[in-house]
């Protein structure tokens, strides 16, 4: 039954509610999925075992402590297993990219605000809009271009390239639904002076994104806008839309490699209640890479899990032969009165592996979580930290990424106030943190007043040179070289 208008309007309301929220961002036990009185239980991965040159947390995996910021200690920053290569900028987005072009050169692509013009200030100073990074020496990063067409002033989580087409690609837009403005440049032959393409009004709304496996389409999910959109790209000068829908509230798009399914971060359904029934969706979207006529997309599944709070991507991958995704939720629970005014009490969903060699039957195979995201140590003593009080920043996840889709035995997760966090794979029922880099602003330091780590961005892999690179929303752009044997594990 349709829901009377006022109690539309009242979910609408509420959705606009938590989205605004959300907009102004802008060890443990074995981690095997384990059950209690017959109820799933999601545990924390075992810590990490921090070697030479380590500069360690303190009890609690994952906090950085409000007494850490009296004494000093979380000025040093916490190191496991790694140590900075480099650092450049002053603030950072969702999104870090890496790409190497037909001359060899090297770049590396971020978004310089989580929200324009949130930031403003401080993108000033280091270079709006995505920002290009000449990364052919990473102890010495050198900006050489700031692309600011509408797409790449306001991208939001939708940045996006594809490797072999050498495309890189966004759609204006921010959880207020900016309009769906795409942009797409060419970087193969210099990445370090992106070339425009074209810049068309050719999606309705803007957030996040995806790109086929063969580079010629592009997905726009509309999230606050409720649209999903398919462009192709094959003439990058000139997209067209090739599918369309509305109702729904997808962020993340990923596919599998053959470009079949697409598995879709899905943030919930719409109701007189507000967002409901989210998590991931698994979608047969073949008719529209085929280019057939008035292509029909299919659901083949819909999986869920107690912890939800808002899924943000599930990034597909293989080991031998069998296919996973890494999904992983941002933030808490934002979608409720509850979750908006009762942190403590509100959902993590950090992140989990998901089997997906049966789309139609998706099973939870471990989590991936610290200790801090455990309901037990939510107490109000941890939302005394600085960084704690706002819903868009505290302890939880954001992004997730690997280095490679075949067998990749090692996990890389931005978790906001915990910073950079490293997990070894290779047992997918017994995932294993390995190393992290938290590096906290202090008080009175950057040009946005909150404290801590703000690590929102998806990071990218330099595997040769076993580091990662991320950025940061206080403190812009990090190199991570990974120590004491830990990046032998981005090794094929």
């Amino acid at each position: 039954m349709t829901p009377p208008i006022s109690d539309r309007a009242g979910a609408w309301r509420r959705l606009a509610l938590a989205l605004v929220a959300a907009s102004l961002v802008c060890g443990g036990a074995l981690a095997a999925v384990a059950f209690d009185d017959g109820k799933r239980v999601a545990r924390p991965v075992p810590e990490a075992e921090c070697g030479p040159g380590s500069r360690p947390e303190g009890q609690v995996q994952g906090r950085v402590p409000k007494a850490d910021y009296r004494s000093g200690r979380a000025a040093r920053g916490y190191t496991c297993n790694t140590r900075m290569v480099s650092h450049i900028g002053r603030s950072g987005g969702f999104k870090t990219l890496r790409y190497r072009d037909e001359a060899g050169n090297t770049c590396a692509y971020y978004d310089s605000s989580p929200v324009m013009p949130r930031d403003v200030l401080g993108d000033t100073l280091a270079g709006v809009g995505v920002v290009a990074l000449d990364m052919n020496d990473p102890a010495h990063p050198r900006r050489t271009a700031s692309l600011v067409t509408p797409a790449m002033l306001a991208p939001h989580e939708s940045l996006v390239l594809h490797q072999r087409r050498g495309l890189l690609i966004a759609v204006m837009g921010t959880l207020a639904t900016a309009p769906g403005i795409v942009d797409i440049y060419d970087i193969s032959d210099n990445c370090r002076k992106p070339r425009l393409l074209s810049s068309t009004p050719s999606a309705l709304f803007g957030h996040e994104s995806g790109l086929s496996p063969d580079g010629r389409t592009f997905w726009s999910a509309g999230a606050a806008g409720l649209t999903l959109v398919a462009l192709d790209i094959a003439n990058p000068r000139s997209p067209r839309i090739v599918y369309s829908k509305g109702g729904v509230v997808y962020h993340g798009l990923r596919f599998s490699a053959d470009g079949r399914r697409m598995y879709v971060a899905n943030i919930g359904s719409p109701s007189s209640a507000g967002i409901s029934d989210g998590g991931l969706r698994i979608l047969d979207v073949s008719q529209v890479h085929a280019r057939r006529e008035d292509p029909q997309v299919r659901v083949l599944s819909d999986l869920t899990w107690p912890e939800l709070s808002i899924p943000q991507v599930a990034e597909p991958f293989t080991v031998d032969g069998h296919q996973y995704v890494l999904e992983v939720d941002e933030f808490v629970d934002l979608f409720s009165f509850e979750g908006l005014t009762n942190l403590r009490e509100s959902p993590v969903g950090a992140a989990r592996i998901i089997d997906v060699d049966d789309p139609r039957r998706p099973r939870i195979v471990s989590d991936i979580r610290l200790e801090v995201h455990q309901p037990a140590y939510r107490t109000d003593d941890l939302f005394r930290d600085p960084g704690t009080v706002s819903p868009g920043q505290g302890y939880s996840a954001h992004y997730c990424s690997l280095p490679r889709r075949r067998n990749p035995r090692i996990a890389a997760c931005s978790m906001i106030l915990s910073g950079l966090r490293v997990f070894d794979i290779r047992d997918l029922r017994h995932p294993r943190e390995v190393a992290y880099f938290n590096k906290p602003s202090l008080p009175g330091t950057t040009v946005i007043p909150e404290p801590g780590s703000y690590a929102m961005s998806a990071p990218a892999w330099d595997p040769r040179r076993r580091s990662i690179w991320y950025t940061d929303v206080h403190t812009g752009f990090y190199a991570v070289r990974l120590t004491n044997g830990v990046g032998r594990l981005l090794r094929r």
